[in-house]
């Protein structure tokens, strides 16, 4: 039987939240039950929201909530290291990898460049809203050839790389929480996979380093369910084995809202500020919404 690997992915974007930290205490509690390991990875491909210091600051929140893990990005003597056979597990240091599966979803068809303006992008969302539409890139560049398109970035255009996907096609996965899940491609959009700036989505990361790491369980927020379909189709074109998902309910607050600073607080640091022992959280964390 395959090693269980779980993995808890955060961005650097601030203080850890609660959430986040429930999020990694179920990875963590769900490797050590099957003998498993449990991997920190960075993802800081959004670098308009990289915040300075903020993986030295959540890692220390998971060392001061004792959660351990087996292989990732540590912090020793005040510097950042990274330890496991798997790495980097930072993604801003992983473009290449990226590139190089973005090429060959390129060639193999399953993706194309797009030239579309921000304002073209705005206007055809508009005109979708008006309509009473479901808000979504209409296909202007998908079938725009190779050759068209290498002409066009040779000229200096900026572009995107976006997702092709199929007409009425039905995504089928299995979630641990939500059961069977069935979505049809004329739903969703195409994504984009590669930004303009080189960096790769949320989308096209994710799946890559949670396959080339061999992470079999993806424990995460309900919040990413609407985008799973994505992820599981690229598993397919890629020919991967996809894992098993299982996306946790928010954690809300008493008004059955999501937690929010304007509500009051949120992150691991304001409870540790406040005098509360990890303990007390973490037992509060692994038992809320039983």
């Amino acid at each position: 039987m395959k090693q269980f690997r779980l993995r808890f992915a955060p961005s650097p974007t601030g203080y850890l939240h609660i959430g986040g930290l429930r999020t990694a205490l179920y990875n963590y509690l769900f490797a050590k039950h099957n003998k498993g390991k449990f991997i920190l990875r960075i993802e800081d491909t959004d670098r308009t929201r990289y915040v300075e210091g903020a993986i030295e600051n959540l890692i220390e929140s998971l060392n001061w909530a004792g959660i351990e893990y087996d292989e990732g990005v540590f912090l020793e003597d005040g510097k950042l290291v990274q330890k496991g056979d798997y790495g980097p597990y930072i993604q801003s240091e992983r473009l290449d990898i990226y590139k190089k599966y973005v090429d060959e979803l390129i060639e193999k068809g399953d993706a194309y460049y797009c030239f579309c303006s921000k304002e073209r992008l705005d206007s055809v969302r508009e005109e979708q809203k008006t309509k009473g539409l479901i808000p979504r890139y209409d296909g202007f560049c998908r079938n725009l050839s190779l050759e068209e398109a290498q002409k066009r970035i040779e000229n200096g255009e900026e572009y995107v790389v976006r997702l092709k996907l199929p007409h009425n096609k039905d995504i089928k996965f299995h979630d641990m929480v939500r059961g069977d899940i069935v979505i049809n491609t004329d739903d969703m959009d195409d994504q984009v996979l590669l930004k303009s700036d080189g960096y790769p989505t949320y989308h096209m990361a994710v799946v890559i380093d949670d396959h080339l790491m061999n992470i079999t369980h993806i424990v995460r927020g309900e919040e990413w369910l609407p985008s799973t379909p994505k992820h599981v189709y690229l598993y397919e074109v890629f020919g991967w084995e996809k894992p098993t998902y299982v996306h946790l309910p928010t954690v809300l607050n008493k008004d059955r809202k999501k937690l929010s600073k304007r509500h009051g607080d949120v992150s691991v640091e304001d409870f540790r500020a406040k005098g509360y022992l990890p303990e007390g959280l973490v037992n509060y964390l692994a038992l809320v919404g039983w």
